[in-house]
């Protein structure tokens, strides 16, 4: 009986095509119903001297098999392996996916085009920390006890340390203009924040601001960029001529036409907003064209008290300052319709509106 079953699976084995047919076999005769597996079974309802005999036989049997079937199963993976070998060829000849480039944000783009007109303009660069003293960025600058801004809804303040002070995520980068022009002989906290200049002084004060605001036009923390001139006899001429010409070299157009409207900042008197000619139609802002006015920038000479606080003497040095959105100025220039984008890391919209990395902007050769 085990050698018809032998010759039987054996040929079986043999004639299997692929190995799901082969997989049948082995369920057949190795299973746990399988056909030797009942073999095995029976061993134990025989005599001891038939169990020396049919044990041996049976077991080599599955071995014997067993082994067949393996070796089957090794031929037919191979030629397998070989058919797909054969029908998935690699063309090496064909180009490889384009790799996924990163680029500069926009607002760095942005931050970097103003410095570089200023810069050509004579102005320094000058930074800040981020957390500042209640002095550095309200006190020294002017501001009242109660005036709005020192209140919990429009800044955000850390918890009192242990000589009870409340340090706050700075609303402006003004406090590094106090920095600038202080007269005492205090050391920064680090190499970099700037320190005590002796006028006269020409500044400008990029970086990070907070303020409790959210919505289409305002986030919560956004990028200003502050300039600061100190020097004797400076006047209002001064600050206009400046801005014009940096407003007619960021936006790369000779036809802005700019405005002064009053208005009112405890760090400077007089104080002004400066609005810039456009055209609104068509739903976008062209700078330079139409007859419609939009708000750019907050401006003003530095306030008598600001220079007392810094150790300055107002009837010897006079000077003016000026704020702006960094990224608000992005959104004008390269048409954004929205400012929280630019904090939303959608690789998508970066891919969009980010710069090449080796375009630097150059007022010679061009910003954008």
């Amino acid at each position: 009986m085990t050698a018809k079953l032998e010759a039987d699976l054996t040929a079986a084995i043999a004639a299997a095509t692929d190995l799901q047919a082969l997989e049948a076999i082995r369920v057949s005769a190795l299973g746990k119903s399988g056909a030797i597996s009942d073999l095995l079974k029976s061993l134990g309802a025989m005599s001891p001297d038939e169990r020396r005999e049919q044990g041996p036989r049976i077991n080599g049997l599955r071995d014997r098999v067993a082994a067949a079937i393996a070796e089957r199963k090794a031929g037919l993976e191979a030629a397998e392996l070989d058919a797909r070998l054969a029908s998935e060829r690699v063309d090496l000849s064909l180009p490889p996916p384009p790799r996924r480039k990163g680029g500069v944000h926009p607002t760095m783009q942005v931050m970097d085009e103003m410095i570089a007109i200023f810069a050509d303009m004579g102005f320094s660069l000058a930074e800040g920390p981020d957390i500042e003293t209640d002095f550095n960025n309200f006190t020294a600058l002017n501001f009242p006890p109660k005036h709005p801004a020192r209140e919990m809804h429009d800044t955000f303040f850390l918890p009192e340390n242990e000589q009870g002070e409340r340090k706050v995520l700075r609303t402006h980068t003004s406090p590094v203009q106090v920095r600038v022009m202080n007269r005492t002989n205090q050391k920064p906290a680090a190499p970099w924040i700037a320190s005590g200049q002796e006028p006269p002084i020409r500044v400008i004060v990029p970086g990070r601001t907070f303020r409790k605001d959210s919505d289409q036009t305002h986030t919560p923390m956004f990028h200003q960029i502050e300039g600061l001139v100190i020097d004797k006899a400076i006047h209002m001429g001064h600050l206009k001529w400046t801005l014009e010409t940096f407003l007619g070299r960021f936006f790369e157009t000779p036809d802005v036409v700019t405005r002064f409207r009053p208005h009112h900042f405890p760090f400077t008197e007089p104080s002004a907003e400066m609005d810039v000619q456009c055209d609104r139609s068509g739903g976008e802002v062209k700078i330079g064209q139409g007859t419609d006015w939009l708000e750019i920038l907050g401006c003003g000479m530095v306030h008598p008290n600001v220079l007392r606080n810094c150790g300055l003497d107002p009837d010897v040095w006079q000077g003016f300052a000026f704020g702006c959105g960094v990224d608000r100025l992005g959104v004008l220039k390269y048409g954004m319709p929205d400012l929280r984008d630019m904090f939303a890391t959608d690789v998508r919209w970066l891919q969009h509106y980010g710069f090449s990395a080796f375009a630097a902007p150059n007022p010679a050769t061009g910003l954008s």
